[in-house]
């Protein structure tokens, strides 16, 4: 029986009950997507999960990235204390462009060493290998388990806290696969049904969500899939939470062209040279979006007119926010030391590029849909059993994405 002692960190306390935990971030989920398949009768267990435990919606933290939102899940704070406000930024201090995939940009502590330490058994999966260095990070040294799908097949005890991951879930997938998520899934199951783990937190990829919209035929039967594996866990008697770290939304003309904003060209064009336009969904993953999202960071010339630009941009077809570092560190929850002189947020049909030449749009596999701004911040939320009055109560205010851990541990009646 898993152990139920309590454990705290960045200012939240959990009560495991003595159940197994699973939390679940369907990458890129807009609910319409669980909408289109629960209506086809294809996701029959997320069907009984919203009857008879809880469905409702959450906020996701600006900007809706990956990076962004699977760090405040597993810490349960926003970025402006995790410090990950991207998958991408400008250190002015080096001069360097960063990908912040790495545990070091983590300004506190995952609340997987803690759950550890309170004697539970913890796995964290995830599909892509960018997030693994942050969920494992001080996991593996106190007895955890983390690993992708992408080098399911490269874990080692000393650096995954598993090997042989192949022989207990089956061959590595390819991580441009719908397989890659629902790898991710199966795995936690595994992991639970032979005893290695009973407090999981399992992260897919958003591939399938950037290829096709809800109502394809392809992207249903992927979510039957995942449906199918959320039953297993269920069987296995899991307490399971589930939530996505931002929406998806297509991103080009009604000729379906991309629609994009090509803010250093236009702002060199409009006020010189000088801008260095920063995307924070920049990732190695381009098939999905190539490096094109509904957000961005510009860092301005020295001595330039900053209001004037902010101005002109909010004036710009396409923009729906432009703000400046310290309203935008306020508004949007971030780090205001890892952010440029201006945040700027698109439409629900734009996105924001730096110029022609830097995006290979012939990389994208189909469609551009893409992320990253407002209109992909409101994100599904359930729970496979009711919420207790007080969290209910929650529910229905403003509840963020990152509350997950937390509900799922103390607020559900089998909690």
């Amino acid at each position: 029986m898993p152990n139920a002692a309590t454990f705290s960190v960045n200012g939240r306390t959990y009560h495991p009950p003595a159940r197994p935990i699973a939390v679940i971030c369907l990458d890129g989920s807009a609910d319409e997507y669980l909408d289109v398949a629960l209506a086809r009768g294809r996701m029959p267990n997320l069907a009984r999960l919203s009857v008879n435990g809880w469905r409702g919606f959450a906020r996701a933290a600006m900007p809706t990235f990956t990076n962004v939102n699977n760090s405040s899940i597993v810490t349960g704070v926003p970025p402006s204390v995790h410090g990950i406000g991207g998958n991408f930024f400008y250190d002015t201090t080096t001069g360097q462009e960063v990908m912040m995939n790495s545990a070091q940009y983590l300004r506190v502590e995952t609340l997987f060493p803690h759950a550890q330490r309170a004697g539970r058994k913890v796995a964290v999966v995830t599909a892509k290998e960018k997030l693994r260095d942050i969920f494992a990070s001080g996991l593996i040294s106190e007895g955890g388990i983390a690993f992708s799908t992408e080098k399911a097949r490269s874990a080692v005890l000393e650096t995954h806290g598993i090997e042989d991951v192949e022989a207990l879930c089956g061959p590595q997938p390819e991580i441009y696969s719908g397989e890659a998520s629902v790898y991710v899934l199966r795995a936690g199951a595994a992991l639970l049904a032979a005893g290695r783990a009973d407090f999981l937190y399992l992260s897919t990829t958003d591939y399938m969500q950037h290829k096709h919209a809800p109502h394809e035929e392809e992207v249903v039967d992927f979510y039957a899939a995942i449906d199918a594996e959320i039953g297993k866990l269920l069987e296995l008697g899991a307490i399971v939470g589930v939530t996505a770290d931002h929406g998806m939304n297509d991103k080009q003309t009604a000729e379906g062209v991309p629609n994009v904003i090509y803010l250093e060209t236009e702002l060199e064009a409009a006020f010189g040279p000088g801008f260095r336009v920063i995307l924070p969904i920049t990732d190695p993953y381009v098939v999905h979006h190539g490096a094109l999202g509904s957000f961005a960071q510009v860092h301005v010339p020295e001595g330039a007119d900053v209001a004037a630009i902010q101005h002109w941009l909010l004036g710009q077809k396409g923009i729906s926010e432009c703000h400046v570092r310290a309203t935008g560190a306020r508004l949007m929850e971030l780090p205001e030391d890892r952010m440029g002189d201006l945040v700027v947020a698109s439409g629900k049909d734009v996105v924001l590029g730096r110029s022609t030449e830097y995006h290979d749009l012939k990389s994208i596999a189909g469609p551009l849909r893409s992320h990253g701004g407002r209109y992909e911040e409101m994100v599904p939320l359930l729970f496979s059993e009711p919420l207790n009055a007080a969290y209910a109560a929650r529910g229905r205010a403003d509840v963020r994405n990152f509350d997950i851990f937390e509900i799922t541990c103390n607020g559900t009646h089998g909690a």
